[in-house]
């Protein structure tokens, strides 16, 4: 019987970290250690100045990992496919695994299930301009190297957030300006891969969505934890979010002020997730518990997670 490159790779917990200049690489966890809140967090990678980490989530080395972009179309590649590099290694252009053009940009990376039959997802896409779809996941398991279309945009739009979800699941959306919608997933049916999807949100002059989640039906006590550009956050219970029709304005869930700047970045944290990584332009990293964010109302403005030197601001967030 033949061995497959496959049987000679352990199938073990992996990192991979993506950045914004389009590098990934797959590491130890182990090679992030935690700080406590405030401090100036390590730098990770010796990247170029104008290079920060986007992306960063576990998987096993087995996996099929699946890339969308904000233009919409989604690739697919083996997560053992992927360069292993220590912390400080800028890993391979993305460009050697996927034919991306020229100027798009990896937004979203999610894991497929080994059990796909089974667990009956879907997959649900958001747009910076609010636009929802969703499809099933079967549809994406076997996804070209050339990539294919996932979604069709509007012109100016762009795919920010891919996600898998289950019936009964809710999806909540966060915008720049500190308002936030939570609907249920069933509020979209199933469209396919070329549809161009429907309103998710709707939203006022200038604003524009930087977070969507799934908030899963049997979460126990989950919040939202929202992180601003001046690196303040907060979590809030997400009871305080009723459910609405998909479609509509939301409401505040976060005071934004020029102190704290706009929203960066919204996720939905269970009590799994234990930590927080968050990831400033000028690619310093802070890592601390998620027991040192704490849980405020709605129309708060959060503490202060991360000091940030002058002219940096926080471009991305992760929860482990």
């Amino acid at each position: 019987q033949s061995i497959s490159l496959e049987d000679m790779i352990p199938d073990e917990e992996s990192m991979l970290v993506y950045t914004m200049g389009g590098y990934v690489k797959r590491t130890n966890p182990s090679e992030y250690r935690q700080q406590n809140r405030g401090g100036v967090g390590v730098v990770d990678l010796n990247t170029k100045e104008e290079d920060f980490i986007t992306l960063f989530m576990s998987a096993t080395t087995h996996s099929d990992m699946l890339f969308f972009s904000d233009k919409g179309k989604a690739y697919q590649t083996k997560m053992y496919e992927i360069p292993e590099g220590k912390r400080a290694t800028r890993g391979k252009s993305i460009m050697n695994f996927m034919a991306l053009s020229g100027d798009e940009k990896v937004t979203s990376i999610l894991a497929m299930p080994k059990a796909l039959k089974e667990s009956k997802l879907s997959l649900f896409m958001v747009t910076k301009q609010g636009t929802i779809k969703k499809c099933s996941a079967e549809s994406f398991k076997d996804v070209r190297k050339s990539g294919i279309i996932a979604i069709k945009l509007e012109t100016g739009d762009e795919l920010l957030a891919a996600l898998f979800t289950e019936k009964g699941d809710d999806i909540i959306l966060t915008t720049a300006k500190g308002q936030a919608i939570r609907f249920k997933e069933a509020d979209a049916r199933e469209m396919g891969r070329t549809a161009g999807g429907v309103r998710g949100m709707k939203l006022s002059k200038g604003d524009f969505i930087v977070g969507a989640d799934v908030v899963k039906k049997d979460a126990d006590t989950p919040t939202l934890l929202v992180m601003s550009e001046n690196g303040y956050g907060k979590r809030t219970a997400l009871k305080e979010y009723k459910v609405q029709k998909r479609g509509g304005s939301g409401i505040k869930t976060a005071k934004v002020t020029t102190k704290i700047g706009t929203l960066m970045a919204a996720k939905v944290v269970t009590p799994e997730l234990t930590e927080l990584v968050a990831i400033s332009k000028k690619a310093q990293v802070i890592r601390i518990t998620m027991q040192d964010v704490p849980t405020l109302g709605r129309d708060t403005q959060g503490v202060r997670i991360m000091k940030l030197r002058e002219g940096d601001s926080i471009a991305s967030l992760t929860c482990l």
